[in-house]
């Protein structure tokens, strides 16, 4: 369909640590390789450690390229990931999140922390606000995703979640399901909404 949106750049919100589920790393890795595998650039927090670092020597090791992007404070403490195609330091968290948001196509949530569900949280906000039609995915691997799918529910159910059809998010329980399910969400969004509003981050 003309001018219809192609995927190159997905975003992965994920942990800095592995977790207690082989099978998380296993994803990651697996994540990772279908990256490299389709074409698929990797957009992500520039680390080194965890699942990110999983995902990212996964993309890297089949010859795929890597974007991370990571603020100043967090060089050290996430291990910087030196592999990457493009490695970008922003000066905070606000300019960075703008950059992973306008570098990517999709947004993918593997397993992880309190600053993986922020960051899929806030996608799902801008989503249900209008401010942007790129895919967001939850990759639940073994179920991790089921309290917060039941949250959200609850918040349906109570009222509390206006627009919600615009949130617009997949769920995959199977990792190879992954790719597929964004190549053809992301074939139904124009260009012009991919672009999204660069103005969505707020600054500081």
């Amino acid at each position: 369909m003309p001018g219809m949106s192609k995927i190159e750049n997905v975003c992965v919100y994920c942990g800095s640590r592995n977790g207690t589920d082989p099978a998380f790393v296993a994803a990651a890795r697996r994540l990772g390789r279908l990256f490299a595998e389709n074409h698929i650039g990797l957009v992500y927090g520039g680390g080194s450690n965890g699942l990110m670092g999983a995902v990212a020597d996964a993309v890297v090791d089949h010859g795929g390229r890597v974007i991370g992007v990571i603020p100043e404070f967090l060089r050290t403490r996430e291990n910087m990931f030196r592999r990457a195609t493009e490695l970008i330091v922003t000066r905070d968290m606000h300019e960075r999140k703008q950059l992973m948001f306008e570098r990517a196509d999709a947004f993918v949530a593997l397993p992880g922390g309190i600053g993986t569900l922020e960051e899929l949280v806030e996608q799902l906000t801008w989503a249900q606000l209008g401010r942007h039609k790129k895919p967001i995915l939850l990759a639940d691997i073994g179920g991790f995703w089921q309290p917060l799918l039941a949250v959200l529910d609850r918040m349906r159910e109570a009222g509390f979640i206006h627009n919600g059809a615009l949130m617009n998010y997949h769920v995959c329980r199977d990792i190879e399901d992954v790719v597929p399910t964004l190549q053809a969400a992301t074939a139904q969004v124009s260009e012009r909404d991919k672009a999204g509003d660069t103005a969505t981050v707020e600054r500081m």
